[in-house]
């Protein structure tokens, strides 16, 4: 009698494991759309793309030596970042070529599904290291303008390896991908709403808030994230709450909005940073070029939510 149930849990743990690795992602059909090339759409496309959203921030290549790790100019689209598990992650994930080199074959709605469902061309999952999960709540004109953007980014030649996810990874990650919910991009004098949308946009949830094995575990924005370096040192977080003691009660907007603007100004001198020295994954360069009103709608939005005493202890070095 034993015996017969402990193989009938076993067939029905194998049918479900099928079940997840045939049947699903299951989001549905690329849609069948056809993104106007416009200077506007473009220009819009690439503000959001270097600025906001970063895609060219993992799909480009990162120069570490130097502090927030920017793009190398001339890099921009042609993937090979690599996620792997001395990061931290399940599995080894790397960023893919998202110049016309390799998307040249892809119709825009199979971007567009990508981009926001986490489903590739060939219907496999993608991993949520790119928030495909917010950028499925924005609008549908400004995914469509980093189509546009990427499809006017020059080609490069660079092949990439496919990314790999560990046991059970490569059974769960087929679960992740969900069908989008677009929204409407809220009208700029809607100052709280405006500011939720370049959250969500910029994903500065996902990284300010303390997460364990892919789930929230920690106040939302509360910071504590820990991101792992190669290196073994640890970088954690900020807390983005108005806190007035952990958080950012004490900054004033201009204050906030300096933090950011610094990087641009023309008196900036990038830091270079030996290993073991303290590192940030947090694109600074990149967030820098974001508009003075969306950093503003931003920091509104931040002194609206719930503050959370929360120290974070920013940097742990590699130990001996």
């Amino acid at each position: 009698m034993i015996a017969y149930l402990f193989g009938a849990i076993v067939l029905l743990i194998g049918l479900l494991l099928l079940y997840v690795k045939t049947m699903l992602p299951s989001v549905g059909a690329p849609p069948d759309i056809k993104v106007t090339m416009s200077t506007e759409n473009i220009e819009r496309g690439k503000y959001l793309a270097n600025h906001v959203l970063l895609c060219m921030d993992c799909h480009s290549t990162r120069d570490w030596t130097v502090f927030a790790g920017p793009p190398k100019p001339g890099t921009e689209g042609k993937g090979g970042e690599v996620f792997d598990q001395k990061m931290g992650f399940p599995g080894r994930y790397v960023a893919k070529n998202i110049t016309p080199h390799n998307l040249g074959s892809w119709t825009d709605g199979e971007i567009f599904r990508a981009i926001t469902t986490g489903v590739a061309k060939d219907g496999r999952a993608l991993f949520p290291n790119m928030p495909y999960r917010n950028y499925g709540k924005l609008d549908k004109k400004d995914i469509e303008a980093v189509i546009a953007y990427i499809r006017s980014i020059p080609s490069i030649n660079n092949e990439i390896e496919k990314s790999v996810s560990d046991f059970p990874m490569n059974f769960i990650i087929n679960t992740i991908p969900q069908k989008a919910a677009l929204t409407t991009i809220p009208d700029k004098s809607n100052t709280l709403e405006y500011g939720k949308y370049m959250i969500t946009a910029a994903s500065c949830i996902d990284c300010h808030t303390k997460q364990e094995n892919g789930k929230f575990v920690g106040e939302i924005l509360a910071g504590g994230f820990e991101f792992k370096f190669p290196d073994g040192s640890i970088v954690r977080s900020a807390n983005l709450t108005p806190d007035d003691k952990s958080g950012i009660e004490g900054w004033s907007k201009e204050t906030f909005i300096s933090r950011f603007k610094q990087y641009t100004d023309s008196t900036y001198i990038p830091t270079k940073v030996k290993p073991g020295d303290l590192q940030t994954p947090m694109p600074w360069t990149m967030y820098a070029g974001m508009h003075t009103e969306d950093l503003a709608a931003i920091y509104e939005y931040l002194r609206s939510v719930k503050p959370v005493s929360n120290v974070i202890e920013k940097f742990t070095p590699t130990h001996p």
